[in-house]
């Protein structure tokens, strides 16, 4: 026997914490039911610990907050909604009772009002998925249409859970490829940091010592480098240009910002983002593997295959993704098999194309594109670990290189000045 803290609510919705002796934590969590109480959280003492959050939001359920419904969540937010919503249900307690529970203890005022607005409408006689639907800011129709299956099933409870799983491996793709862009930020500032300091602070002594000198003539590197320290330190010329510069980098940014709002604009850049070197294959990878985890979480959850494609269409993030999706859309309607007009897109590789078919002709085709997906989610995390690892020596090759110019500038006229008084000397 072990002991097992838990986190659970009770019948009027208040939330508890406390220990219990069993077995294993499904023992654990029969007792808590056993005794009324509907666990969120159970953990073995040794193995881990009752989740912070967990309990701060309980603790500030009492609290009255005020929100404004129609405003737009964060992924993790509506992550940990999905995932406590299942639980909840899973436990027994009923759709209505869960809401009101949550809408208690959530600490996020957007959040809150929605989760409200939810127990009215539900309460007024609609249904779960109609509810969602007058929300499609924060719940998208990937959730609606999964929800409205799971709700026709019987499964919501499992729907749910679904959900928070493909939430929960959606945001983590995102945080990997995010994570693999800051290094090079990072490192970019820095270069330019000390490109600044040098050439504001360190040049301008230089300069001036081998000014003092007079008649030496200096090698084109050091003329270059005091030169452009010059332009920086002139304020006649630095702050017009910064200005212009600062300027007219705004209006190209926001001027493009919105031209890729356009049609053509969209369908431009959603291109060069898959065929651009190294970020472009890591970019088809993440597109095939939201493609096919979406098609194949809505198929297992019981959509129609047409709908289904319907909505991996609207929520691929990618036009040129969308325009394949719906040509697969078309042909499956006319009545093809999904892997023709797959393979013709030219977007999926012939591995997913063949994948696909075997779970075609197995009957097991939501099943496989879950595989695929998780094959390459595997690939999108090794491309991006492996373009971490090349631009780590890259930017640091090219930090030591422009430092290094900058030093060599400055010491190879230091280093001729003493040669020659030394050759003076002799």
């Amino acid at each position: 026997m072990a002991n097992f803290q838990y986190i659970a609510l009770d019948a009027k919705g208040e939330q508890t914490t406390g220990v219990v002796q069993a077995g294993n934590d499904a023992e654990a969590i029969q007792q808590l039911r056993s005794q009324g109480l509907y666990p969120t959280q159970v953990v073995e003492e040794g193995k881990g610990s009752l989740a912070a959050g967990a309990k701060k939001r309980g603790a500030k359920g009492k609290k009255k907050v005020k929100g404004k419904t129609g405003g737009k969540l964060k992924p993790k937010i509506l992550m940990i909604f999905t995932r406590q919503l299942a639980t909840l249900i899973d436990s027994g307690l009923p759709l209505l009772r869960g809401l009101t529970v949550l809408g208690k203890q959530e600490p996020n005022p957007v959040l809150k009002a929605t989760i409200d607005k939810l127990s009215e409408s539900v309460q007024g006689g609609s249904t779960f998925s109609e509810s969602l639907g007058q929300h499609p800011k924060i719940f998208n129709k990937l959730f609606v249409n999964m929800v409205k299956a799971g709700e026709l099933g019987g499964v919501l409870e499992v729907v749910l859970k679904r959900l928070a799983e493909y939430q929960e491996k959606a945001h983590k793709l995102k945080g990997k490829i995010v994570s693999a862009m800051v290094y090079p930020v990072i490192v970019m500032f820095i270069a330019v940091a000390i490109l600044t300091f040098l050439m504001l602070f360190i040049v301008p002594r230089f300069r001036d010592m081998f000014a003092d000198m007079g008649g030496q003539e200096l090698p084109l590197i050091s003329r270059v480098v005091f030169g452009f320290s010059d332009w920086m330190l002139a304020r006649d010329v630095i702050l017009p240009n910064s200005v212009w510069l600062l300027g007219g980098s705004v209006a190209i940014w926001l001027g493009m910002a919105a031209w890729g709002r356009t049609k053509k604009g969209r369908r431009f850049v959603d291109n060069l983002k898959l065929k651009i070197p190294i970020f472009g294959d890591i970019q088809q990878k993440s597109a095939i593997a939201r493609f096919t985890r979406t098609l194949g979480t809505l198929v297992t959850s019981g959509v129609p295959i047409l709908q289904a494609l319907n909505i991996t269409r609207d929520t691929a993030g990618n036009v040129i993704v969308s325009d394949a999706i719906d040509k697969v859309h078309e042909a499956v309607k006319e009545g093809e098999s999904i892997v023709s007009p797959l393979q013709s897109t030219g977007i999926f590789p012939n591995l997913v194309v063949s994948m696909v078919d075997v779970g075609e002709e197995t009957g097991q085709l939501p099943e496989m594109l879950l595989k695929i997906a998780d094959v390459y989610d595997d690939e999108v995390d090794g491309a991006v670990t492996a373009l971490t690892s090349i631009l780590e020596p890259i930017m640091i090759v090219i930090l030591a290189l422009v430092v290094g110019a900058i030093v060599f500038a400055l010491f190879l006229p230091l280093i001729k000045v003493i040669q020659q008084m030394q050759s003076g000397g002799g």
